[in-house]
């Protein structure tokens, strides 16, 4: 899963950033609300995190951007504004939730599960390709019902291609769904995420060319018989 963090405090973004990448999300951070436009333009986001005090273009304007722009992905807001009056403009700029600073980062994560799973409904929740099976809500994978245990960008790496099928995913494509902008590895780094994945698995009983490599192109899964 990938979310966008809309933030300008510098200690709360890290601390998020930090937070929410142990859990195995993909996170981008931007510190005002027209550089979160331009990432929300140019990538796909699965949730956005969006505080409301934000320079250039306040968290108010970005959610009547994005909704007005025909953008379905849950916003949860995140302010040290509690009142009444203040959460009622938040939600009706399109906002899907609204948390209060200083919050319970336990709560925090409860809500961006629920909200999640609201964006995800009436999608299959799993992802299978033959006997491989990926619960993006359960954070699970097994293969013929014998689990894998992933990293946190070797799990990411796996549902992109199990999203992708037969489609041939370019190194590239496989860092932006793993890492953010800001911190992407070398490509050849996908190369020994790869190798590991196939180890895994082999471990797990599965044949050693699940993940195919498409020579000059990238990866794919193995077309099933």
């Amino acid at each position: 899963m990938r979310l966008l963090l809309v933030e300008d405090d510098s200690h709360l973004a890290d601390s998020l950033t930090e937070v929410l990448a142990a859990q195995r999300y993909a996170i981008d951070w931007v510190r005002d609300g027209e550089s979160g436009w331009k990432q929300i333009r140019e990538f796909v986001y699965d949730l956005i995190l969006l505080d409301v005090t934000l320079p250039k273009l306040d968290g108010i304007g970005l959610c009547q951007r994005i909704r007005s722009n025909g953008i379905l992905a849950p916003v949860l807001m995140l302010t040290a504004r509690d009142t009444c009056l203040d959460k009622v403009i938040g939600l009706d700029a399109g906002a899907d939730a609204y948390m209060v600073k200083p919050f319970e980062i336990q709560e925090l994560l409860a809500q961006i599960r629920a909200l999640l799973r609201r964006g995800q409904a009436g999608s299959a929740p799993v992802l299978t390709w033959g006997c491989l099976c990926l619960d993006p809500s359960s954070y699970e994978v097994t293969y013929d019902r014998c689990p894998l245990r992933l990293t946190p960008k070797e799990f990411a790496l796996m549902e992109a291609l199990l999203r992708n099928g037969k489609r041939v995913l370019s190194r590239a494509a496989m860092l932006e769904q793993a890492w953010s902008w800001q911190d992407p590895p070398e490509e050849e780094t996908i190369k020994t995420y790869v190798k590991n994945l196939r180890a895994k698995l082999r471990a797990a009983g599965a044949p050693g060319d699940v993940i195919e490599t498409v020579y000059g192109l990238g990866y794919r899964l193995k077309a099933l018989d």
